[in-house]
């Protein structure tokens, strides 16, 4: 390992401070304590990195994971150690299971009191072994710019994943010698990217004998950048394409050829797709149980091509046919230029009933929603209207919950990284940090944070470290008194016993005052006719920021909709009403 320095000495929390700016960190998020301390010092000196202090530590990782989202670079939140360091566990399991770049700095007590159960001491290195890409203890301050190096590195390549570096307090007080490593080895971790040749091949074969294909694209597809590769790749062969959660944005939604998101709540039409398929080309996706349902009834009749750059996740969940390891871009590209020469050899695949087929399905069961007949204000129309207005260029993150899905749904998305969520963790409170985070990455775009009274909550101090900041995001509050998934599943599934899932948050607290105490701007709007003005009036103030609270009616529910457990077969349209797509006519009443 070569490496390049002045050779001056520097204590060990001025070498972690160069070793960030070495490494490209450009903003960190994070909070101050004892055991981080030595490390704010030199941060407090630094001409490269900006520091943006939290209101707290998850606030912190959600915004690395927000900025990094939003930007493609890794993302940085730092803490210090015990609490500091276990409240930044949920933004990393969250990371961990969205695969978002994240390198999380902790400090940790001195290294001879490891071990000691010492004043905010916790094993953070062990309690985040398994929601970890990889994690470093550090008690060598010689070793601080290498190991700084190497987290960046792991946490950007290969599948992109959160990576922790927890460094001893006395490592940082004790004096040392900086050289930044100029190259690095790392036996053991040698991710593929190209992708096998004879596996091209043979996904090409069986793409052309399909009949009922669907490329079945996943998050991995942006964290890739693969997105003009794959509408390349959709466009030259016809085949129809469903984006899961994570992939929103990655197809554009106007696209002909697009026919929603699948799984739990996704459209009719994506559904049938992957039900009614032969051949299932699933491009960075992982067959997560929210997009399959019941496994054992999930695409009988559909052979399999599972490209990841992951190979623990071909064949976790779903046989797999041809399996391909490689980084998304480039299986997507070489699949390109496979099929392009089939093509030129006059072999290409005859996918026009099929693709008649779905798109009868789409066009008999398009997305939708009931009006509320007592005149109150539908949660699905604001969402809808605030995506049109706020355009698609603008940047959305979302809580989890209903509104998260109804956002998912209404909202068009015709760029990757506009789309930002915890999907599979999902995590509430998610919402602000992340939208903060994305702000910071990318102050030009508009960003709305699009959050229930529930997830707001959770997370909302963080309105003081944007107004404090000038970090002006904008958040639409989904106000409809509830945790509002959870109220559905009551209503559907437990006799209507509202257990534990009322929030009085029309009463309590005044969402307005509130925004106004931390700074921004506070708007209120109960009234279909006023949504359109309602969102004009925050769209036009960019000096800080805003909080609109929608007081939304309290029992829209999410639909479609597919029961935990259950077939998508079984997927419901409305309360009591099933799609019967499966006695639509395809391919002259072959099914």
């Amino acid at each position: 390992m070569s490496e390049q320095g002045t050779g001056t000495p520097v204590t060990g929390a001025q070498s972690l401070i160069k070793s960030l700016e070495c490494a490209g960190a450009e903003n960190i998020f994070g909070i101050p304590g004892g055991a981080i301390l030595p490390a704010y010092d030199p941060l407090f000196d630094s001409e490269k990195i900006r520091h943006i202090l939290v209101r707290h530590e998850q606030g912190a990782g959600h915004a690395a994971q927000g900025y990094a989202s939003a930007t493609g670079r890794v993302g940085v939140c730092m803490a210090t150690s015990g609490p500091g360091a276990t409240n930044l566990v949920t933004p990393i399991a969250d990371a961990y299971m969205d695969s978002v770049p994240m390198v999380a700095i902790t400090g940790q007590v001195a290294s001879s009191s490891i071990g000691t159960d010492a004043f905010q001491e916790a094993d953070i290195r062990g309690i985040t072994m398994p929601i970890t890409k990889h994690n470093f203890l550090v008690t060598d301050p010689a070793e601080i710019p290498r190991t700084v190096a190497e987290a960046f590195y792991i946490a950007s390549t290969g599948r992109p994943g959160p990576v922790l570096v927890d460094v001893a307090k006395d490592a940082m007080q004790a004096m040392t010698t900086f050289r930044w490593p100029t190259d690095l080895n790392l036996p053991g971790y040698r991710p593929v990217t190209r992708p096998h040749a004879k596996q091209i091949r043979e996904a090409a074969r069986l793409i052309l004998e399909a009949r009922r294909p669907v490329l079945y694209v996943g998050g991995g597809v942006i964290r890739a950048r693969a997105s003009q590769e794959l509408r390349v790749l959709a466009e030259m062969t016809g085949m129809p394409v469903v984006t899961t959660l994570m992939a929103r944005g990655a197809f554009p939604d106007s696209h002909v050829q697009h026919l929603g998101m699948p799984g739990m709540h996704g459209t009719v039409s994506a559904v049938a797709g992957l039900q009614r398929s032969d051949l299932i080309i699933s491009l960075g996706a992982r067959f997560d149980d929210r997009v399959t349902g019941n496994l054992d009834s999930f695409a009988p009749n559909a052979r399999v091509i599972h490209a990841d750059i992951d190979p623990a996740e071909i064949g976790k969940n779903r046989h797999v046919d041809v399996p391909i390891v490689g980084d998304a871009r480039e299986v997507i590209a070489d699949l390109v230029v496979a099929l392009q020469a089939e093509a030129d050899a006059g072999r290409q695949g005859d996918y026009e009933a099929w693709v008649a087929f779905l798109a009868g399905v789409k066009k008999k069961y398009p997305l939708g929603y009931d009006t509320p007949a007592d005149g109150s204000l539908s949660p699905q129309y604001v969402i809808e209207r605030l995506g049109k207005i706020a355009g698609p260029e603008a940047i959305y993150a979302s809580g989890v919950g209903q509104h998260q899905m109804w956002a998912a749904q209404f909202i068009g998305y015709e760029h990757p990284g506009t789309w930002l969520n915890s999907g599979g963790l999902g995590t509430m409170g998610f919402s602000v940090p992340a939208a903060m985070g994305a702000k910071v990455g990318r102050p030009e775009a508009t960003v709305w944070s699009i959050d229930g009274d529930g997830c707001f909550q959770m997370t909302n101090q963080e309105l003081a470290t944007c107004a404090i900041e000038g970090i002006p995001i904008k958040v639409a509050i989904i106000n409809n008194e509830s945790l509002g998934m959870v109220r559905q599943w009551q209503t559907l599934f437990y006799n209507e016993r509202y257990s534990n899932t009322d929030l009085q948050s029309k009463r309590i607290p005044d969402f307005v005052k509130l925004a106004d105490a931390y700074g921004c701007v506070g708007l209120a709007c109960d009234s279909p006719d006023d949504v359109d003005a309602t969102i004009d009036k925050a769209m036009q103030i960019d000096d800080v920021p805003v909080v609109v609270d929608f007081r939304v009616h309290r029992d829209a529910m999410v639909w479609p909709m597919v029961a935990a457990g259950a077939s998508n077969d079984d997927i419901q349209f409305a309360r009591d009403l099933a799609p019967d797509f499966e006695h639509d006519d395809l391919e002259g009443g072959q099914h």
